[in-house]
């Protein structure tokens, strides 16, 4: 596959579906609302994306670092849980990036107009827990100034923010774009409601898709808070009563619906996604996805695993080369759906279903 260069809604952008029962066919990403049925319900995550990136010093040794924010922390407003990395920028690649100075707790980042307290090191050198010294709208206001979008060496130029905002972006909570949601517009969406398809949506905290680091990478994604509207729940459950396909606009949406969701009933309101879906896990909720291309190995295309079997992955794979898609974030897209029977060995492992009965029974408690 070629790398996505240039942030680019591409009106020619490819469409590679993958169908239920295995087959595999070529199009247009517009030829995406061809491919929906009636009745089914669409589900985008409406999140903006944050300027996420923070360049400054380590006051301690004057060194410069950036600071690329990845999850909110659990204590206060202005806590974060951030990736620290050394000298340079996105020019160079991320795997390559030079390590932090050594960072103890109680050091002070000053970036730009802000700074920041390393309250707590995490289990890498680059992780770490930061507290903002600053009100909440001093914290907003600076990011947004000297904040900028994060980003990788596959993209030559600058990204502004509105290169990392999906047409149907709403509160900003994103770390990194939402991108599946690249390739939707409001035409899009109104020859769905045309179509009688239904649209939905939630906010789900996107975060970094790679730190550069192998061992930190593997623990990604981290933890991400969501949100899911009342009236998204009760399309879904509508949807699903009437036997109708869910259709996830991106992973995040897969995260958010799967965790909120109890033997396919999805439950509105406020939670964090902290499940890792892959090959073992078995899918409640969703039917279909839309993602961008994703290389074999990373977080994204582990899901795509809980959707089709690995054979059905490795052919598509070869046809995404052999087609020359593009990949990354600004790149060309797949429709996945979920193969038609899913054998038992492929179902949620027994603390997964251990989770979901400790959920269920919480709820039932809290009734």
């Amino acid at each position: 596959m070629i790398a996505a260069d240039k942030p680019i809604r591409a009106a020619d952008a490819k469409l590679l579906h993958v169908a239920a029962d295995g087959s595999i066919h070529h199009g247009l990403r517009t030829d995406l609302v061809k491919l929906l049925h009636r009745g089914d319900v669409v589900v985008a995550n409406d999140a903006a994306t944050l300027p996420a990136s923070l360049h400054g010093m380590h006051e301690r040794t004057g060194a410069p670092i950036e600071v690329r924010l990845a999850g909110r922390g659990a204590s206060a407003m202005n806590a974060f849980v951030a990736v620290v990395f050394g000298a340079g920028d996105y020019r160079t690649r991320t795997e390559d990036r030079n390590l932090p100075p050594t960072l103890l707790e109680g050091d002070v980042l000053a970036l730009g107009p802000l700074q920041a307290v390393v309250v707590s090191l995490l289990y890498h050198p680059r992780l770490v827990s930061l507290r903002f010294m600053a009100s909440t709208a001093a914290l907003w206001e600076g990011i947004a100034r000297h904040g900028r979008p994060i980003q990788y060496a596959h993209v030559g130029q600058s990204l502004e923010l509105w290169d990392v905002w999906t047409a149907i972006a709403g509160p900003p909570v994103a770390y990194e774009a939402p991108s599946a949601g690249f390739a939707l517009d409001w035409r899009t969406v109104a020859a769905m409601r045309g179509k009688g398809v239904k649209f939905a949506t939630l906010t789900h905290a996107a975060g970094i898709s790679s730190t550069g680091d192998p061992v930190l990478d593997a623990r990604l994604p981290f933890d991400e808070p969501y949100y899911i509207p009342e009236t998204t729940a009760v399309a879904i459950d509508t949807a699903r009563t009437a036997n109708r396909r869910i259709v996830a606009i991106g992973t995040t949406v897969v995260r958010a619906l799967e965790h909120a969701g109890n033997d396919g009933v999805v439950a509105a309101g406020p939670g964090v996604a902290n499940q890792r879906i892959g090959a073992a896990d078995r899918l409640r909720v969703v039917d279909a996805i839309v993602s961008g291309t994703h290389e074999a190995g990373t977080s994204h295309y582990e899901l795509l695993r809980a959707f089709v079997d690995d054979s059905t992955l490795q052919r598509a794979d070869a046809e995404l080369e052999a087609h020359a898609y593009r990949t990354h974030e600004f790149g060309d897209s797949i429709l996945v759906e979920r193969r038609l029977a899913l054998p038992d060995s492929a179902w949620t492992t027994g603390s997964r279903r251990r989770e979901s009965a400790s959920r269920l029974l919480a709820q039932v408690g809290a009734k």
